[in-house]
């Protein structure tokens, strides 16, 4: 499939740059031409190009200072130079400076445009390579205690092998990861990884989801519908709380991981999927099993190799090494300034209990990196983040809003709770939404019914 483009080309000659923008747009790139490095530098500010081609000699700035100029603003296009009057120091200059090549005029079409072709396509590649070790970092297991070592050690040994494996842990403690991991570390590594969470989908749609509808075979069934067995064929299947799983579709479950085959609904015949199924829960299925609300047979299916997450209450050791990591993946998901923890900030971290476990340390940290203004966090911004902190603090005020009806008090806890808010975050607005967790137009709008005058309160503070 060829490769299309966005090409910015800057010439002080009217003749080039027409004759350049016709090859280019010929070969089915978009060219956008200016002709002086001013102008191409409001260009690059105002829109992201997948490549800029510049001459060298232009009146006034000519293309080595735009070079530098488009460096010291961040744009991070690939540069092509070309010059009748090139020189080996002037190469030098604009290689070091960032550029990917440096033609000489006159360069022929076929040159340019392959010259063209290898640099985009090389930047493409740089970017997706860039996105997968982002994508990859979400999905990252961080580590430091014994505990997480024998687990890690457990997956490498079962890995390898079509064995069906149990994970088993509290909510956050980060089942879904050692899921992937395992998927990672298999011969299906190639293949999809598939989960579905068995707690979150009603159980009229459970074999819909599972094994996918054919057209017409039910009202609502507009078109035909894949099932999560058939989307993970030749890959991993992730049943996630499958202690949740309503009864009569855990005997049919049960039926495809003897037969290995499905059948939608609505279809004529069964046909043979090739899926290893790892399932998890945080319930205890052996008790489940004795009231009867799980299926022994299927627990014997499933449960064949256990992996057991210990809560980070018990790997402390972890909390650092993931605080840490989690403060990396935000700033760089969101664009903000990485932050440090004192030694006392970190001390407050291990120090509490963390019943959602990584999941809750996550979100700690996200409110930590908005709560704190200088580059190292210190012990107070963690306690003010700390979710057992706002409980007490709600706890201790709830006197103040003993009055009227329930919808009277709680009106009157949310307008205390967003002037305070709005005082802690100076009034900033887009800070103050998301301390909130809420939709910059939505804080608005809240403010509004609960009668807050966003102008007289700045004035009178």
């Amino acid at each position: 499939m060829p490769l299309k483009a966005h090409i910015l080309i800057i010439d002080d000659d009217a003749n080039t740059l027409a004759s350049l923008a016709r090859a280019f747009r010929l070969a089915g790139h978009e060219a956008t031409v200016c002709d002086n490095a001013a102008r191409a530098l409001e260009l690059a500010k105002a829109e992201r190009f997948d490549l800029i081609l510049s001459d060298v000699v232009m009146p006034g700035r000519d293309g080595i200072a735009l070079l530098e100029d488009l460096k010291n603003i961040g744009v991070a296009s690939p540069a092509v130079m070309m010059s009748g009057q090139a020189t080996i120091e002037m190469a030098v200059k604009a290689t070091r400076l960032g550029a990917v090549d440096f033609l000489e005029k006159p360069i022929s079409t076929e040159k340019l445009l392959l010259t063209v072709e290898n640099a985009v396509r090389l930047t493409r590649l740089e970017e997706e390579n860039r996105d997968l070790k982002r994508r990859l970092g979400r999905h990252q297991i961080v580590w430091a205690s014994p505990a997480m070592r024998e687990v890690m050690a457990q997956v490498e040994h079962v890995a390898a092998s079509e064995t069906r494996v149990c994970i088993r842990g509290e909510t956050g403690t980060g089942k879904e990861l050692i899921a992937r991991t395992l998927h990672e570390k298999s011969p299906r590594h190639g293949g999809p990884f598939i989960s579905l969470n068995c707690a979150a989908i009603p159980a009229e749609l459970m074999e819909s989801e599972l094994f996918g509808h054919e057209k017409g075979s039910f009202t609502g069934a507009a078109a035909r519908h894949i099932g999560k067995f058939e989307q993970a064929h030749r890959g991993t299947l992730f049943l996630d709380e499958i202690g949740d799983m309503p009864l009569a579709m855990q005997a049919k479950l049960l039926r495809v991981l003897e037969e290995g085959e499905i059948e939608r609904v609505g279809g004529g015949s069964p046909f043979a999927v090739d899926v290893r199924v790892v399932v998890a829960t945080h319930r205890n299925l052996e008790e489940q099993v004795k009231q009867g609300s799980f299926r022994e047979d299927l627990y014997h299916r499933v449960f064949v190799f256990p992996i057991v997450l210990p809560p980070l209450r018990e790997r402390r050791e972890d909390i650092r090494v993931l605080a840490e990591h989690f403060v990396r993946q935000l700033a760089e998901q969101n664009h903000w300034k990485p932050k440090s923890f004192s030694p006392e900030a970190l001390e407050t971290l291990e120090r509490y209990s963390w019943p959602g476990n990584v999941r809750e340390l996550r979100n700690v940290i996200e409110r930590v990196m908005l709560f704190a203004t200088g580059d190292v966090v210190e012990a107070a911004t963690v306690v003010r983040a700390l979710p057992q902190v706002a409980a007490s603090a709600a706890g201790s005020s709830a006197a103040e809003y003993a009055n009227g009806t329930l919808a009277q008090r709680v009106e009157s806890f949310e307008r205390e709770t967003l002037l305070a808010e709005l005082k802690r975050n100076r009034h900033h607005m887009t800070n103050t939404a998301k301390a909130l967790g809420l939709e910059r137009s939505h804080l608005y709008k809240k403010c509004q019914q609960l009668g807050i005058d966003l102008r007289s309160i700045r004035q009178t503070e």
